[in-house]
């Protein structure tokens, strides 16, 4: 449950400080450096008065080229407890997609780590207003040569927009997502009561921050709970479980990408994991056989959730009671309403297939400057449309089972992606898979699947033809097998399915 009286981000701040000022809240894993939350708040303040002497003013965007850092979380939590608009760019954009976001968002700073600087400068050149570009060491501490400079403001509202996060679509420009204090604050309150987040908590936040499930579940959920993330330059397989148990970290947050390279390393001591209570799994489908796999081999259960950049990241989670998950399945709608609607939007029955959609306090205001997509994107009675294809089953859990825009259509038969995909991830030689549409005279359309193997194996396109067959029949056997090196990913890990016709044949 959310705490009526917590409804911006400044709230969330605030009230750790007055409460724990001396627990900590953020602790780097490779120096042991520490923030508490009484230090936050004081950073907070210097970071409005460092940004009010650069010549923003309250309410502007203020951009982030940076990786993780103690001193890039200072610098999204102090911009938005003083009443700016943070906007994290996502650091694998290509030169033309950053140019396009610096450009959209508005931004009058932008804040960038010393080795983005030239590049961002070079791209800040073909923007015709002035943007103010900070320079700032991702791993260092807010700088307190400020403190005599005057923070002051009102307190931001909670409908004022505090993060405007840009989506890594697979067509089309990005769409920036406006996500208002009361947004963020619900969500990470209900994250919090989801997982029974409590601040002897502490998360492993190997997620980059440009992404929203960074941004909401390993940093402002452990904020709303007095929690704490140990947070290590960037994630690497090899060290994963030893900075989790160095930092005595009670749970961790991945993608499903990750899962598939922690299965193929070590497996850890069970030292190194007996604090870890659960792993939650998020921002991409989760292979059956991935999920029993890793739980068998590090004896850690898998929560699986799901969410969008548009609500602030969860929307669903299955229960933190092993006993009530279910295989497969992205969980029961939380912190929010959710639904099944037809093509005309009408409800449709337990078990049918439909479109999902969401309402709620974490849903946001809409797209910035993009009036006609926002409109696009809710129904007439305000539920937000996801474009994911699924079902919901009698005990309220929903299975989620493609993209509209990625639906396969063969011969007039709906055929979602996954399907394919979890059936060749069950051939012991396949490390991933990814299945997507392509143009059929016949048919319409056809199944293509891009394979990546697993090291040292050998299997050929007529094996892997054979077990699908097997396990799916003929029709929905694919028709062109490739082997890739590996799949396109967007940001959070999310396969980029209509980006593998584009990949060299």
């Amino acid at each position: 449950m959310s705490d009526p009286a917590l409804t911006t981000v400044r709230d969330l701040v605030e009230h750790q400080a007055r409460t724990r000022p001396h627990a900590v809240f953020a602790l780097a894993t490779e120096t042991g450096q520490t923030l508490h939350f009484g230090e936050l708040a004081h950073s907070c303040r210097h970071v409005t008065a460092l940004l009010k002497a650069h010549g923003a003013q309250l309410g502007d965007t203020v951009s982030l080229v940076m990786p993780n850092g103690l001193q890039t979380i200072q610098l999204l939590l102090g911009a938005m407890h003083g009443g700016f608009t943070v906007n994290p760019v996502n650091l694998l954009s290509q030169p033309e997609q950053m140019r396009y976001v610096l450009t959209h968002s508005d931004c009058s700073v932008v804040c960038v780590a010393p080795e983005w600087e030239q590049r961002v400068r070079n791209l800040l050149t073909t923007i015709e207003r002035p943007v103010t570009v900070m320079v700032c060491d991702p791993n260092t501490r807010t700088p307190s040569d400020i403190a005599e400079l005057d923070a002051g403001g009102a307190p931001p509202a909670p409908d004022t927009v505090a993060l405007l996060m840009y989506t890594s679509g697979t067509t089309g420009v990005p769409k920036g997502v406006m996500l208002t204090q009361a947004n963020l604050a619900a969500n990470a309150q209900a994250i919090g009561a989801e997982h029974a987040l409590t601040h002897d908590d502490r998360v492993l936040a190997v997620l980059p921050l440009y992404h929203i499930n960074a941004f909401a579940v390993t940093m402002l959920a452990p904020l709303a709970t007095g929690g704490s993330l140990a947070v290590p330059p960037k994630f690497s397989a090899a060290r994963f479980w030893a900075q989790a148990s160095a930092t005595r970290c009670t749970w961790i947050n991945v993608v499903p990408t990750m899962i598939s390279y922690l299965l193929e390393g070590e497996t850890p001591v069970r030292a190194q994991t007996a604090l870890i209570r659960f792993c939650r799994s998020a921002s991409a489908a989760l292979a059956p056989e991935h999920h029993r796999a890793f739980e068998d081999k590090f004896g850690i259960g898998i929560i699986e959730t799901m969410g969008l950049t548009e609500t602030a990241a969860p929307s669903f989670s299955n229960p933190l009671d092993s006993s009530r998950r279910k295989l497969g399945s992205v969980g029961r709608a939380s912190g929010c309403e959710a639904g099944v609607v037809d093509a005309n939007l009408t409800p449709v029955p337990i078990g049918a297939t439909g479109e999902l959609v969401i309402r709620g306090p974490n849903v946001m205001r809409g797209y910035y400057k993009n009036i006609e997509a926002t409109r696009a994107s809710f129904t007439p009675d305000g539920w937000l449309r996801t474009g994911d294809l699924g079902h919901v089953d009698a005990d309220g859990f929903f299975f989620v089972t493609g993209r509209i825009k990625e639906l396969i259509i063969k011969g007039g038969e709906n055929i979602a992606p996954r399907e394919i995909d979890e059936a060749l991830l069950a051939h012991p030689a396949v490390l991933e898979a990814a299945a997507v549409g392509i143009p059929d005279k016949h048919y319409g359309q056809e199944i293509m699947v891009c394979v990546v193997l697993r090291e040292g194996a050998v299997c050929s396109e007529d094996q892997l033809r054979d077990f699908c067959a097997l396990h799916l029949g003929r029709f929905k056997t694919p028709k062109v097998l490739r082997f890739v090196g590996k799949l396109p990913r967007g940001p959070s890990g999310k396969v980029q399915r209509l980006k593998l016709l584009e990949l060299p044949g």
